[in-house]
């Protein structure tokens, strides 16, 4: 990997903000919209680098969510874009649910610059959903997205998008650091830009691939098959090597095995490792819910 530098997840991040520019303004009332499996991607987690989404996941034969529904798109309607609802049926979109690891409805999430954070499950006291939604909405401005949604159509004529978000410095001082290889710069500068906005979802996973290029500089491909089963230290560069290399699903399986035979001292480091790959991948890819399965079985 050595010259390499592979900000996968940015990357994927800023394709998701780029689809997202590219969809048409909603129509009136459009601050409210049902979800499924099919518009998930475009409605929730692409919309979401534009303006937070609080996702209503309901039934039809759930009487809480019928307190809770009308209390959220009440809230929605009065937003002025600052933030969409985003009504999933469980039954009919089961695969959601699923992903989200979903115990009981209604739940609540918010996905904030393509990252779905968890909310509360049950209902609460209007003004209780109230703070809710404007600790998310206020996490969406720490993350820099770009405001309020587009206004709905007036008079038959769609208003002008928004203009776009310019570039920022930080940003390319970091990755001007992490280009010319010197991880520890590009580390401290991404680090900075956290410290100044906790919720900044890029600048975390940027941290997180630095992080990654700074622990397998210098390393070469015989640390993978060189390293010893009960090697912790090594099987943790051999996991960080196969990931760098897009060989995920050996990586994973390396450390959860490595941890089904790890004494005590060493589970903490590995869980921790295997947690953050999972949020280098996302939420939304289909290796890390099972493998959190396989992790909370081999612990427990």
């Amino acid at each position: 990997m050595a010259g390499a530098v592979d900000l996968a997840a940015v990357k994927a991040r800023s394709e998701a903000a780029a689809r997202a520019a590219e969809q048409p303004p909603r129509p009136a009332g459009g601050y409210v919209l049902d979800v499924d499996e099919a518009s998930f991607q475009a409605e929730v987690i692409d919309r979401s680098f534009q303006v937070p989404v609080v996702l209503d996941l309901w039934a039809e034969w759930c009487e809480p969510c019928k307190q809770l529904s009308p209390v959220l798109e009440q809230l929605a309607s009065q937003s002025q874009g600052t933030w969409i609802l985003a009504k999933i049926d469980v039954d009919a979109n089961p695969r959601i649910s699923q992903a989200l690891q979903v115990q009981g409805i209604p739940a609540v999430f918010a996905a904030i610059g393509g990252q779905l954070v968890p909310g509360f499950q049950g209902v609460l006291p209007a003004p209780q959903v109230a703070e809710f939604i404007a600790a998310v909405v206020q996490a969406g401005a720490q993350a820099g997205l770009s405001g309020p949604a587009p206004a709905p159509e007036a008079d038959g004529e769609a208003v002008a998008e928004p203009p776009a978000v310019p570039a920022d410095p930080r940003f390319d001082a970091a990755e001007a650091a992490l280009e010319a290889g010197d991880y520890a710069l590009a580390a401290e500068r991404f680090q900075a830009i956290l410290n100044a906005e906790p919720a900044n979802a890029d600048a975390a996973n940027a941290l997180r691939q630095v992080r990654l290029l700074q622990r397998i500089d210098g390393l070469d491909e015989s640390a993978i098959t060189s390293a010893a089963p009960g090697d912790v230290a090594a099987q943790l560069q051999a996991a960080d090597l196969e990931f760098a290399n897009g060989d995920v699903d050996a990586a994973l399986g390396r450390l959860i095995a490595t941890i089904k035979d790890a004494g005590a001292d060493d589970l903490e480091a590995l869980r921790d490792r295997l947690v953050e790959f999972f949020e280098l991948l996302g939420p939304d890819d289909p290796r890390v819910a099972p493998t959190r399965r396989e992790l909370a079985r081999a612990l427990f």
